[in-house]
């Protein structure tokens, strides 16, 4: 009876010894990757914010325009990848009770960077996007070049849909970083 409970308890033991030399013998022969091998991205731009449109809406009204904005690019081995948002509100009202709540969806443009150039201070990053709102369309080109900076920092969205569209902005609070 004695060599019959040796034997159950040497069983799982056995048992044991033989997984963990599996899993150590597996993690031996088993390709590990290289410190430094994995995909490099390197951030070209990125920031967010919230800007107001020079111009506002244009004459003859020349009601204001903010925008809530946010963008990244990397640079992935030879390609760029990033994504783009910005979000224009308009108030309901151009003057009186109501005119400063920006609560008006006029634009929304969702899109993905696909290239980037920066010279200095300054990106331009292109695109595509989806918009809706004033100049709705999908796959939409855009351009949109920003200075570094926080609070007056500058940046110019351009659509190039029907109608082509420029919005000259001036960054109110957040902060734009080129690298």
């Amino acid at each position: 009876m004695k060599k019959q409970l040796t034997y159950v308890a040497r069983g799982p033991l056995l048992w044991a010894t033989g997984v963990f030399l599996v899993f150590g013998l597996s993690l031996a022969v088993l390709p590990r990757p290289v410190r430094g091998a994995e995909a490099s991205t390197r951030v070209l731009a990125r920031g967010g914010g919230t800007t107001i449109i020079e111009g506002g809406t244009g004459s003859p009204g020349f009601v204001p325009v903010i925008t809530t904005v946010a963008f990244h690019a990397a640079a992935a081995g030879r390609s760029v990848i990033g994504s783009f948002e910005c979000l224009a509100r308009a108030p309901q009202a151009a003057t009186g009770t109501g005119s400063a709540e920006f609560t008006v969806n006029a634009m929304y443009v969702t899109g993905q960077i696909t290239d980037a150039k920066i010279s200095g201070d300054t990106a331009t990053l292109i695109g595509t996007a989806t918009i809706t709102g004033l100049g709705a369309g999908t796959a939409v080109p855009f351009t949109f070049v920003v200075r570094k900076g926080g609070p007056g920092a500058t940046a110019v969205l351009t659509t190039n849909g029907d109608p082509h569209l420029v919005f000259n902005e001036v960054l109110l609070e957040g902060s734009f970083e080129v690298d």
